[in-house]
């Protein structure tokens, strides 16, 4: 029995790590910058994050939608995938990343953004390669997450409010929301804000418990304006994954700084395991 558990359980590896790793460093090289409500972002880079998932074997599609924004209509793109191996009553977990960069910053974008992209195009190879898989399971790669001036009702989480109100209007059963921010920094320390779900939050550290993370994963006071907050409004179980100590007093967030050497494969492998954990817990 416990050999049959094992054979069934989700596994991040090491190759999986790599694969985030490497696209997220050809993301960053090929399409830097990202700024949102581009064709670099929206055409171009979403092109290449839907053939590099594609290519995994997932079936990826691309939403694309205007939205108004402090500097007119803008057109965004979000990309999805879906691993469904169970029935309609069964919940679906989503893990959520945006691929743009700050408006106007000349940022690479690298762990902001690029990081998580690939983690979740190396999520992609996994669950194409998960054996037994269970549940039913989501990538959703957001465009628009950062904002032109001041995150308001038109400014920032374009993707993640198109995605919340898409997903809120289905019959699914959303268990959870994972969202993935700045988590591929060498200098890894994994933190869950406030402003979000408890139970969620719980699971994730004892997931970080069970994949040999212990102290990695920590509950903070903040409450931080991300992706996670579309879903969590609509009533959508969510959380927030972000090392937001980036750098000497986060001083390499929204910067040139923010470049690939900054990024470690290592810390791409922590995350993912750890993610992979969280599933085959709730799952």
């Amino acid at each position: 029995m416990i050999s049959l558990l094992l054979a069934a359980a989700l596994e991040f590896t090491a190759q999986d790590a790599r694969l985030a790793y490497e696209k997220a460093g050809e993301l960053v090289e090929r399409f830097t910058p990202r700024d949102a409500g581009t064709p670099r972002c929206g055409v171009y880079a979403a092109n290449f994050i839907l053939d590099a998932a594609s290519a995994t074997g997932a079936d990826v599609r691309r939403d694309q939608f205007t939205a108004q924004t402090p500097r007119g209509l803008k057109r965004f793109t979000n990309l999805s995938a879906e691993f469904k191996s169970a029935g309609p009553e069964a919940k679906w977990i989503v893990l959520l990343s945006h691929y743009d960069t700050k408006a106007g910053c000349g940022c690479p974008g690298a762990n902001d953004g690029a990081s998580t992209t690939g983690l979740l195009i190396g999520f992609a190879n996994a669950f194409s390669n998960w054996k037994e898989p269970r549940g039913n399971l989501m990538l959703i790669w957001t465009d628009g997450e950062e904002c032109m001036e001041s995150y308001g009702e038109n400014d920032g989480l374009w993707g993640s409010k198109r995605a919340a109100e898409i997903l809120a209007g289905t019959d699914r059963k959303i268990g959870a929301v994972i969202c993935l921010d700045m988590i591929g920094d060498k200098d890894l320390n994994i933190t869950i804000p406030a402003n979000g779900s408890k139970v969620l939050a719980r699971y994730i550290i004892k997931a970080a418990e069970k994949a040999g993370y212990p102290n990695l994963v920590k509950t903070v006071p903040l409450h931080v304006k991300d992706d996670h907050l579309a879903f969590w409004q609509k009533g959508i179980p969510a959380v927030d994954l972000i090392d937001f100590d980036y750098g000497p007093d986060n001083s390499w967030w929204h910067t040139p700084e923010d470049t690939m050497d900054k990024v470690s494969e290592e810390s791409l492998l922590k995350c993912g395991r750890i993610i992979a954990e969280f599933i085959n817990i709730v799952l």
